[in-house]
């Protein structure tokens, strides 16, 4: 059934003004390791959250510990995360997720805004996703102006390093779903034509030190321990645990020395994904039994660092719900929303995980993000807006109930 006041939640979105906020968003760099970037992207949010009722939080990051070149353990820096909550105490509580960070840093070459053609614009962040932070902040503000919306409360994060695997945030997105009736993560939308991500697979990254024994190559290598052959049969063997539900990736090796030196150290990076639970489990349990026989066959030691970072995300009933409220409300602007799965990976595996239904694709229609070909279908914003603007003022009706 169509809400009695849709149309006029539509009529209250203003395209122009968010297509100024994402050009004016997208000037500022925010790479995830521009600390300095993100602070001027919090404030600017934080102003703009501000039009609605609540109160606009800057949290610190957790810590986060990575793997040097040189094995040493080194905390990275990260910026702070915007928290918005509105309505604590209502017995209907909604979560609503995004991302201030890019993967682009401060020294990539790709930080312009360009009209590739009308209502076609090319910039860093503009699609993944400055685009959805819009998209979210002008559906909440037309929600605030319906009959229904004191009857809804819902808090608002946005984080600063999910480019990165939101290692510095994903307790606070487990503490802020936990209790949510439902969660809407503000990612582009899986294509160009609107088509959301469905299932997810889940992510993880690990770093392997390996400590050997230095020796020179012509004299004595009897004597060395040759950590770059160790972990070159650790690659070996960790494709060989490869099948249908897991693929693992090799990213980057690092050591070694001289030629004339065997080499007593290296550091193995890859990452894996997992697309089922038990997938994702069984490879633990198989990484530690293959540390052992490299450890024994070559007689190195190892340091294993890192780990997944976002489980595989199902689509349980409770979800499927979620995503047909999303259909339905679509429908009734004229759209045809559709899904697919992917390999693909957001805040909307951490969210799943605590057992809250996520729609994680609900930000604008764009494409070709991570790549300086990024680029934003203007006429998306108000058009996801407004799907998003039915679909919580649906939710604070019960519509999941």
């Amino acid at each position: 059934m169509k809400p009695q006041n849709s149309d006029q939640i539509d009529a209250r979105i203003d395209a122009g003004a968010m297509l100024d906020q994402v050009r004016s968003w997208c000037e500022i760099n925010t790479g995830t390791a521009n600390v300095d970037g993100l602070a001027k992207q919090a404030e600017v949010l934080a102003e703009a959250f501000s039009a609605l009722p609540g109160e606009v939080e800057l949290i610190d990051p957790a810590p986060v510990t990575a793997i040097a070149a040189d094995g040493s353990e080194f905390e990275k820096a990260h910026g702070q995360h915007l928290v918005l909550r509105v309505r604590p105490t209502a017995n209907r509580r909604i979560l609503l997720t995004g991302h201030m960070d890019t993967v682009f840093p401060a020294d990539h070459h790709f930080q312009k805004l360009t009209w590739l053609e009308e209502g076609v614009l090319n910039g860093p962040g503009v699609a993944d996703m400055k685009g959805g932070i819009a998209v979210m902040l002008h559906a909440l503000k037309a929600f605030e102006e319906t009959a229904s919306a004191g009857s809804l409360g819902y808090d608002v994060l946005l984080n600063s390093d999910e480019e990165t695997g939101s290692l510095a945030s994903a307790d606070l997105i487990a503490k802020m779903a936990r209790g949510k009736l439902a969660a809407l993560t503000y990612e582009p939308a899986a294509l160009p034509d609107g088509t959301l991500a469905h299932a997810r697979g889940g992510t993880g990254n690990y770093s392997i030190t390996f400590t050997g024994k230095s020796a020179h190559a012509g004299r004595n290598p009897h004597e060395g321990r040759n950590a770059i052959v160790a972990a070159a049969d650790l690659i070996l063997k960790l494709k060989g645990l490869e099948r249908e539900d897991i693929t693992i990736n090799p990213a980057k090796l690092e050591g070694g020395g001289p030629n004339n030196v065997v080499p007593d150290h290296a550091v193995l990076r890859f990452n894996i994904r997992p697309k089922s639970t038990e997938a994702m489990e069984g490879f633990d349990k198989d990484l530690n039994g293959l540390l052992n026989v490299i450890e024994r066959e070559h007689e190195i030691s190892t340091h294993r660092h890192g780990g997944v970072t976002r489980p595989p995300k199902p689509v349980d009933e409770k979800a499927q719900k979620l995503f047909d409220l999303v259909r339905e409300c679509g429908a009734e602007l004229g759209h045809d929303i559709k899904w697919q799965s992917t390999g693909g990976v957001c805040d909307g595996n951490n969210i799943a995980a605590c057992g809250v239904p996520v729609v994680d694709t609900m930000g604008v229609r764009g494409g070709s993000i991570h790549s300086a070909d990024e680029f934003l279908i203007t006429d998306s914003l108000a058009e996801r807006a407004a799907l998003s603007a039915r679909v919580i003022e649906r939710l604070s009706q019960g519509a999941l109930n």
